[in-house]
């Protein structure tokens, strides 16, 4: 989402390394371009110049011009400042007893509630709760019969020991506009029911507009009167910017905003409501979207972000979401059959599934420390690893556990099975035997003789990459597929 901005700041934070000792002119030219990064990504004008100013006193209290790394310095400025900016926050949402607690989600039209009702649901779900998701937008067409969809797939693929729910009543669309307060209705009836059932967690999913009016102001604060919500959360779609920070300001201002949540935080967005929208509305940011799945709703965590900005990655993340697609014991079950040399392509499908699962491969290369610049221009082909993965699927048990029997043979039929050329295959089989083979060398070697190893293997693989990859170790991108003939390869090689 950050990867313009990152590369502006980053850019005015090099501009001071190198230097010695500065002059606090120096860090007000590098906070100029900073300034110009942060409206470049629609960030509040008044936020940005507030904080830039803020950076500059910051550094010369720190004395950031009498250090001999200032540029380092000033990094770990204009990072505090921008945990500050979004921060602090409180993401927890606090359950009360008897329950249930009562959530209210509003938010415009299109800005992503009703996906986020479901998001939230899986959410409350994995950490034991039971929670019933009601319609109360009787206003947008099959906006009823969205969400029951979505709550009922919730329900039925959301892992987590807590139980999901649904609540709708599809025949009074045809009164809402024709009468006050059907939507209020509903919500009251949605109450009765989850208290009825014991649910903990009764969320709200109201109706939008396309634009803040008083005819949908009146209806939320009807329903806010009516059940007195324990929480109102506001779903702000990021891609928007100033529109969504403007949005968002009004909301807060009629409904007393408890927390927001951005939806669409994965997109190419230049990131300005992130950065504006806590200290333009004062309502803490809670949660983010960061996919389209129904686990991709994370807490928000000011810290993380702002080392995403400034290229430090963000590994905590990236262990989290690790942790929850993979077992401690798979983990270490994989690492010790890696240092066996016994690592089979039925082990690495199953890796290669995992890491999928945690998002796509661009964002999660993005959380590394130092990767964020890397990537600027990288486009990498998800297309290719199922292309990868139909090669897999096409061999015999036997063939994936040793791939060492796979003859041209069997690699015409696998190709016929898979889809794919011959050449891919092969490529693949070689190259796999090739890292087998090299972690059977690595085995028996210390930490300094594997890292060479490792230098070795990258030398030896083509286009520095694991099977199927080219341009970055262990990923395809686009303009090095899998299909290329060797005599292309050989020239792009060339060429560099």
């Amino acid at each position: 989402m950050f990867e313009r901005l990152s590369e502006s700041i980053g850019s005015a934070m090099r501009s001071l390394t190198g230097r010695g000792r500065i002059s606090e002119s120096n860090v007000r030219e590098a906070m100029a371009e900073v300034r110009t990064a942060l409206l470049e990504a629609d960030v509040n004008l008044e936020v940005v110049d507030r904080f830039c100013e803020d950076c500059v006193q910051d550094a010369l209290g720190r004395e950031v011009t009498k250090s001999l790394e200032p540029g380092q310095e000033m990094v770990g400025v204009v990072h505090d400042r921008l945990v500050s900016l979004m921060g602090p926050v409180d993401r927890h949402i606090a359950l009360v007893e008897p329950g249930p607690t009562v959530v209210m989600l509003c938010g415009l039209q299109g800005s992503g509630k009703t996906t986020t009702c479901g998001k939230l649901a899986a959410w409350f779900k994995k950490r034991g709760q039971s929670v019933m998701v009601a319609a109360a937008d009787l206003q947008r067409p099959a906006a009823v019969e969205q969400l029951q969809t979505v709550i009922e797939g919730v329900a039925r693929e959301a892992t987590g020991p807590g139980r999901v729910a649904f609540h709708g009543e599809p025949d009074k669309c045809a009164e809402y506009g024709k009468a006050v307060g059907v939507a209020v209705g509903v919500c009251q009836r949605a109450l009765a029911q989850a208290r009825a059932g014991k649910f903990d967690v009764l969320v709200l999913d109201t109706a939008g507009r396309l634009h803040v009016n008083d005819e949908l102001m009146r209806e939320l604060e009807s329903i806010d009167r009516a059940l007195e919500p324990h929480s109102i959360l506001l779903v702000v779609d990021a891609m928007t910017g100033q529109d969504a920070v403007q949005s968002a300001r009004a909301f807060h201002a009629r409904m007393n905003v408890d927390g927001i949540v951005l939806s669409k935080f994965d997109s190419d967005s230049r990131g300005g409501a992130a950065l504006s929208v806590k200290t333009v509305t004062g309502a803490p940011i809670k949660f983010v979207g960061t996919g389209e799945r129904f686990d991709a709703l994370e807490e928000f965590h000011p810290e993380r972000v702002a080392g995403r900005i400034l290229g430090m990655g963000d590994v905590v993340s990236l262990v989290e979401r690790a942790k929850s697609e993979v077992s401690e014991a798979e983990a270490e079950e994989a690492a010790e059959k890696m240092a066996k040399g016994q690592f089979t392509l039925q082990d690495f499908l199953k890796q290669m599934r995992a890491i999928r699962r945690m998002g796509p491969m661009k964002q999660i290369l993005g959380m590394l420390p130092g990767m964020g610049g890397m990537l600027k221009d990288a486009d990498i082909d998800e297309k290719q690893i199922d292309r990868m993965e139909a090669i897999i699927l096409s061999m015999t048990p036997k063939e994936r556990d040793r791939v060492g029997i796979i003859d041209r043979s069997r690699q015409k039929r696998i190709a016929a099975g898979s889809g794919a050329k011959l050449d891919d295959v092969s490529r693949l089989v070689k190259q796999f035997e090739m890292m087998q083979r090299m972690m059977q060398q690595m085995s028996g070697m210390g930490a300094l003789g594997k890292m060479k190893a490792m230098k070795e293997l990258s030398r030896a693989m083509p286009a520095g990459g694991m099977p199927g990859m080219g341009g970055m170790p262990g990923f395809p991108m686009r303009g090095s597929t899998m299909t290329e003939s060797p005599k292309a390869r050989f020239k792009q090689r060339k060429k560099r």
